[in-house]
């Protein structure tokens, strides 16, 4: 070892920071939103993602029929009732690989979070959990009722009491590592839009 080398490593070594004590998270002051459901639309746009705000399931339908990827879709893969599949039948298929060429999925989402405008969905009653980064585009649906202020009060509501799968999704696949330019759909749906259900199905 160097002598420059060394002396470095030795005053690093004699340095002793003190103590912090760990925050109390119980008291902590997170963040919060007079309008939770505008301050997650306002994200959602701004991650490359769409929010439309439907009464009930009619208008998710209608909704639906004027977005140019759910209108010309051939494969349409749908586990909220009332939205009805498209030459796919979801409890059908045996291979994940076979979902390849769904152009799009209508999933149901748990809850969002205004602060980020992440959607906590998870694998139950989901036949195949790479529907949801392997279908072109993706819409979920979420109570609108459902809306937590911040990640902290998110993560409170987690629960695991069995082996499963989870995850937070916020806005369509993106990328800006190349170049610093912003890529959508670089690694997964190309679109993602939430709609959020005042009468959730």
């Amino acid at each position: 070892m160097s002598d420059s080398k060394h002396a470095i490593l030795s005053a690093l070594r004699v340095q002793h920071p003190p103590d912090a004590a760990l925050p109390d998270l119980a008291d902590g002051q997170w963040i919060t939103f007079a309008d939770p459901a505008a301050q997650f639309n306002t994200v959602l746009v701004a991650v490359g993602g769409n929010c439309v705000f439907a009464p009930m399931i009619e208008e998710v339908r209608h909704e639906l029929e004027r977005l140019p990827a759910y209108s010309t879709a051939a494969k349409v893969y749908s586990l909220v009732p009332g939205i009805e599949s498209r030459n796919v039948d979801p409890h059908a298929i045996a291979d994940p690989h076979e979902l390849e060429d769904i152009d799009f999925a209508v999933l149901p989402g748990r809850f969002s979070v205004a602060e980020n405008a992440a959607v906590w969905v998870t694998d139950e009653g989901v036949p195949h959990r790479a529907i949801y980064i392997i279908a072109q585009h993706v819409a979920l649906v979420v109570p609108a009722t459902e809306i937590v202020h911040n990640m902290h009060q998110a993560y409170e509501r987690l629960r695991f009491e069995r082996p499963g799968f989870g995850c937070f999704i916020s806005g369509p696949s993106k990328t800006a590592d190349i170049e610093q330019s912003l890529v959508i759909g670089a690694h997964g749906a190309r679109s993602l839009t939430v709609f959020l259900m005042k009468q959730f199905v």
